[in-house]
């Protein structure tokens, strides 16, 4: 059965890889399964037949025969199950991957976000100046804890896993920030993920479509 999955027509970043239809790209390329892209506009994501697959109106949304997925997360878990090569087979470092895939998501990831609304949305609110480093804070205090916890390691638990791919495109959106820069084991093991050959079809991919030019490699 085809998998088709839906992205922006014209993603906010510009194609820099932060959009989250990246992440389920890189999936796929890691367990080298073939997709197909529905690129949808802002407008269309509002509208009854996309609300019928997403119903909170984002993308990406994930199709394959009568099985619809929403939620980022939860598409790339399905797919770390029904192919190998995202999810170890011993059961103790599956569950331990698996755990670094909620990890990402919902504790590292949340600061991140908030941080990005503090810097590009809420600079002209009159609080913005005494917020600010109190958000970067708690940015720090994740990435702290994630440092000390990764240490020497190239993954995070033995082999790249699921857990390594949410977490890589979640720390992504700190690239430009200078913050990563702090936590040199962290700004390396982001590179890592970034020079994966998986990563970089998943990337160019999403970035073809925002310049119109077809990926090369």
């Amino acid at each position: 059965m085809t998998i088709t999955i839906t992205a922006f027509e014209r993603s906010p970043d510009g194609g820099r890889g932060l959009a989250r239809d990246t992440r389920v790209r890189w999936a796929l390329e890691e367990v080298g399964q073939p997709y197909e892209v529905r690129l949808v506009s802002f407008r269309a994501m509002k509208e009854p037949a996309h609300l019928a697959l997403h119903p909170f109106g984002q993308i990406p949304t994930y199709e394959e025969g009568d099985l619809a997925l929403f939620e980022t997360g939860a598409i790339v878990f399905h797919i770390a199950q029904r192919h190998a090569g995202l999810l170890p087979d011993d059961a103790n470092a599956r569950a331990r991957a698996i755990t670094w895939m909620f990890a990402a998501v919902n504790t590292v990831e949340p600061p991140i976000l908030e941080l990005g609304t503090a810097r590009l949305l809420e600079g002209d609110k009159p609080w913005h100046d005494e917020r600010l480093p109190l958000v970067e804070d708690r940015v720090r205090n994740r990435l702290k804890q994630l440092s000390a916890r990764l240490g020497n390691a190239d993954w995070l638990d033995g082999a790249f896993s699921a857990g390594d791919l949410m977490m890589v495109s979640v720390l992504l959106r700190l690239k430009s920030s200078g913050i990563l820069d702090e936590y040199p084991n962290l700004a390396a093991y982001l590179a890592r993920g970034e020079t994966r050959p998986t990563y970089k079809r998943a990337f160019a991919a999403q970035l073809a479509v925002n310049t119109g030019r077809p990926p090369t490699g």
